[in-house]
């Protein structure tokens, strides 16, 4: 099974799908969320068989830039097509998939270098907490990126346009701190598997991960005792989001990118 007609197939599908939902949002075309998430659900589809065709073509599960970009990106696609069911957050795919599509971009066009030879069950407890931490944690930062665009088009009192397109301000505040609350569970049980289950979390090769994940939990742990004990909102919830997410995203892709981008090595 080739791998790339799926993958143009599934990137026409998502770009397809994150334009209505834009239109949608600057009120050019009616918001069809059944639409979206079905075209989503096509996308994510052949997104898979991608994934399952080089696993086939590596001989097994590969851990390189490339796919493990395009494996995240897939686990973020479905959190968020099955979030939308029940949550406001279909808008959040405006932006997430195009990121799919490039993962798949990326996916085919670099070579995968790494692979991994199997899984314990204590440390595939540690790899699934974090892929879905990761995928929480960048739906909420999207989301936040809509609150911080709203709240400022309220304070300028323009009501008209996205303000009119996305829920009320204070829905989709509450959303976004209840997807990081699930997020920061999910990154706490990743850490503490990291913990009990690899070697040891300090180790050259997985020192600046794990720094990088203790300060984003860090980071996150702050703004929810703050949102809790001082009501913090709006764009300084926004920016302590995007700080934090910002801080897993180097941990989750800064070695692989310097190691086989910049060095050129496996």
């Amino acid at each position: 099974m080739q791998a790339l007609p799926f993958a143009l197939l599934a990137m026409i599908l998502y770009l397809g799908a994150a334009s209505w939902q834009g239109l949608a949002l600057v009120r050019r075309v009616p918001p069809r969320p059944a639409l979206v998430r079905g075209i989503g659900m096509a996308a994510l589809l052949c997104h898979a068989l991608v994934i399952v065709a080089m696993m086939r073509e590596a001989d097994g599960l590969w851990l390189g830039l490339s796919s493990s970009a395009a494996v995240l990106s897939a686990v973020i696609t479905a959190v968020l097509l099955g979030g939308s069911l029940v949550k406001p957050i279909i808008n959040v795919a405006t932006a997430l998939f195009p990121l799919a599509a490039a993962s798949l971009l990326l996916a085919v066009g670099l070579p995968a270098p790494a692979r991994d030879s199997g899984l314990t069950p204590g440390i595939a407890l540690h790899v699934i907490s974090s892929t879905l931490a990761f995928a929480l944690l960048a739906i909420a930062a999207v989301q936040a990126v809509l609150v911080g665009l709203q709240n400022q088009a309220l304070r300028h009192h323009h009501i008209r346009g996205l303000v009119q397109a996305l829920p009320p301000l204070t829905t989709m505040e509450r959303v976004l701190f209840e997807l990081i609350w699930a997020g920061m569970l999910l990154l706490t049980l990743s850490i503490a598997s990291g913990f009990v289950f690899l070697d040891n979390l300090f180790a050259q090769h997985l020192a600046h991960k794990t720094i990088l994940s203790l300060a984003a939990w860090v980071l996150f742990a702050i703004l929810l005792a703050g949102r809790h004990f001082r009501g913090w909102r709006g764009l300084r919830a926004v920016r302590w989001t995007l700080g934090g997410t910002a801080l897993l995203l180097l941990a989750y892709f800064g070695s692989k990118f310097v190691l086989e981008i910049v060095f050129q090595r496996g």
